[in-house]
């Protein structure tokens, strides 16, 4: 099967770019659509829908599988879901607009849904906002 080589570092998306908080991977590998969406959710739910979150990495990469039990030959399987490919270094989720606490739980719970490590990231400028 040929399904390709994810060497080295991701060269672009590594910088926060929309929120204050994200998580990063720590290793390569292809994240379903569905792994995505119950890590969405469990972020979106911990914050009580406060503040607002940014996804990354959109699942463009067609996997393809044959039905069971079928013989070789006659051609490749129809598409069974879709993946994001993602190498070390590459932000998934962004957050913002909720206390940097809550943040990192949320994320953290949303961390728990991937197959990848993942680390917590600051903004470098953050400051605390006290009302």
């Amino acid at each position: 099967m040929q399904k390709g080589k994810m060497k080295g570092n991701t060269k672009r998306g590594a910088e926060l770019s929309f929120g204050s908080f994200g998580i990063k991977t720590l290793e390569e590998a292809w994240i379903t659509g569905r792994q995505i969406e119950a890590a969405r959710q469990a972020i979106s739910r911990f914050m009580k829908r406060e503040g607002q979150i940014w996804i990354r990495i959109f699942p463009d990469k067609p996997v393809t599988k044959k039905p069971a039990e079928v013989r070789m030959g006659k051609g490749k399987g129809a598409p069974e879901y879709f993946v994001a490919r993602v190498s070390p270094g590459r932000l998934i989720f962004e957050a913002e607009g909720v206390p940097e606490e809550v943040a990192k739980e949320a994320l953290r719970l949303g961390a728990q849904k991937l197959p990848v490590a993942t680390r917590f990231v600051v903004r470098r400028d953050y400051v605390e906002e006290t009302i």
